[in-house]
């Protein structure tokens, strides 16, 4: 004869850890399935963007790139002006047009820098200054010379000890520049037209004594004569 099976409490039934987690994770959804769908459209929109913002970043630098190339034998031939604003006629962009609409880019950034030095050439300091400003290399040598041109930028407006800050920083942002025994000689100058005779004789020194055979120090004499009286 048949007995009824025993009834089996919820304390003996073994539960597969993963079977569990799988129908937790379904009962989840089900309750959050709306947000959760407005989560991952959110994502794929964000993916997405990203995406179409590197490849309009590429196709960008490479029209700023061909401008640039374009525009640039007028400023090593020194017409500063014509570099700056283009020539309309010859539908030819100017650095600052460049500037402008490619300024995010590399070659944008190249663009500033020569737009800054083309402002200092023909002496507007301060427009000079602000896109010195706005600019930043992770290229040691090109970012040094962004220091070098806020220096001379404020040595033009009679701010000599922080033109000299400048100048130092120049020197110090990679031991391998060639130009670093001139930015120091200058950066002394500066402290020494600004009365802190002290420190440009202590950096005067280091360049003799650390830059023998550099061009530069041919003349360090003279300034530490001038600035030892």
């Amino acid at each position: 004869m048949l007995r009824p099976k025993k009834k089996i409490t919820k304390k003996e039934i073994k539960v597969d850890p993963l079977v569990s987690s799988y129908t937790k994770f379904l009962n989840f959804y089900e309750e959050h399935k709306k947000q959760i769908s407005y989560v991952i459209t959110g994502i794929i929109i964000v993916v997405i963007g990203v995406i179409i913002y590197i490849n309009n970043l590429s196709a960008n630098n490479e029209r700023a790139a061909a401008e640039l190339g374009k525009i640039f034998p007028y400023y090593d031939q020194e017409n500063y002006q014509l570099a700056i604003n283009g020539d309309l006629n010859k539908n030819l962009p100017g650095l600052k047009k460049i500037v402008d609409e490619y300024g995010g880019t590399k070659s944008g950034k190249l663009a500033r820098f020569y737009l800054a030095n083309a402002y200092y050439e023909i002496g507007e300091t301060d427009k000079a200054l602000e896109e010195f400003d706005a600019l930043s290399f992770s290229d040691d040598l090109l970012q040094a010379s962004v220091y070098a041109g806020i220096g001379a930028c404020y040595e033009r407006k009679g701010d000599y000890n922080k033109a000299a800050k400048y100048y130092e920083k120049a020197a110090s942002q990679s031991s391998e520049n060639v130009l670093n025994p001139e930015y120091l000689i200058i950066a002394a100058r500066n402290y020494g037209t600004a009365g802190d005779k002290e420190k440009a004789l202590n950096i005067l020194n280091k360049v003799k004594k650390e830059y023998k055979e550099s061009a530069a120090v041919r003349e360090i004499d003279k300034y530490i004569s001038a600035y030892s009286n």
